[in-house]
């Protein structure tokens, strides 16, 4: 398995990977949710770091991407303002 990028130009040395969750909601849609971190070693395999321990135990392990490098203020004022209101919304599961 090779997790080599074309035209990243920095090799293994700056990438970094997200490892997400899937939960399904009650209408049917899934919820991707961020619970930990992988990085690669020399020899192209990744540590995975994980937060927690999905009960589904179902992971998957993507690439951050420009939108996950953005500073946290920076990704809310680019989708649209302020972080919405979620006081009194019922839970996605």
């Amino acid at each position: 398995m090779s997790f080599a990028t074309a035209g990243s130009g920095f090799g293994n040395k700056g990438r970094m990977f997200k490892v997400l969750c899937p939960i399904e909601r009650k209408d049917g849609s899934t919820h991707w949710l961020r619970i930990g971190s992988g990085f690669p070693n020399k020899d192209q395999s990744v540590n995975i770091y994980l937060d927690v321990l999905p009960v589904n135990l179902k992971l998957q392990l993507r690439e951050l991407d420009e939108e996950d490098l953005q500073p946290r203020a920076k990704r809310a004022s680019a989708a649209g303002g302020d972080a919405p209101n979620r006081q009194g919304e019922a839970l996605p599961f």
